[in-house]
């Protein structure tokens, strides 16, 4: 489990093929003496077990779905990782609930500045876009962030300037891929509605989708 809030850039010293999966070995700023093998560590947003680590890097096993689901496909020598390491239960939880598990991936359409903050918008497929709310919460490339405004294609985030400046979000440019992972409480309310209908996670007769005014009829609200 993760909150999203990254801990420190990494920089990919190496891919090696492993059938249709890749084995990566990833540099940090991180002291990792504290670390051990088998940890999870989450890597622009995927959770990843460490399957060898010293003090200032590691390998992570990536499986042909975490490559296939995710923006790993593109990497190579040089490019740049946020890393967060796995929740412990006597931390804050600064940014939200985090799995790990990347839903999919999105490309980046505009980005504009405003004031103090930088205005991102990214597209994604309409299955992912379905998960989203006004003001909620999604993870990009594992940072936590507040949506701002959604669509059925696409939605947008503010960027502060702290932000832009630890993670590789201050990077990206138009045109670039993001792994997305949705708000996790949001999608188990959405299952467990479906679920409580009927057998084949049909919505009730007259509702097309999750709504606001559903949730609320249901006590969510």
């Amino acid at each position: 489990m993760f909150t999203g809030i990254i801990e420190s850039f990494g920089t990919i010293k190496g891919i090696k093929p492993k059938g249709e999966g890749k084995v990566l070995h990833i540099g940090c700023d991180l002291d990792l003496s504290e670390s051990k093998i088998g940890d999870s560590i989450a890597v622009n947003g995927a959770c990843l077990t460490a399957v060898s680590l010293d003090k200032k890097a590691f390998k992570v096993d990536m499986a042909p779905e975490t490559v296939e689901r995710t923006t790993f496909k593109y990497l190579v020598q040089g490019s740049r990782v946020n890393i967060e390491r796995a929740l412990k239960f006597s931390d804050r939880i600064d940014g939200h609930l985090v799995s790990g598990h990347i839903d999919g991936t999105g490309t980046i359409s505009s980005i504009k500045k405003k004031s103090n903050a930088v205005i991102i918008k990214i597209n994604v497929l309409p299955k992912l876009a379905q998960d989203m709310i006004e003001k909620g919460s999604v993870a990009v490339d594992g940072i936590s962030l507040t949506i701002n405004k959604c669509s059925d294609k696409d939605f947008e985030v503010s960027i502060i300037p702290h932000t832009a400046g630890i993670t590789t979000i201050g990077f990206k440019r138009v045109g670039d891929k993001v792994n997305i992972e949705t708000d996790m409480i949001g999608k188990y309310v959405k299952k467990s509605l479906k679920g409580s209908f009927s057998k084949n996670d049909a919505l009730p007769p007259g509702e097309k989708d999750i709504s606001m005014e559903l949730l609320a009829r249901n006590g969510f609200l």
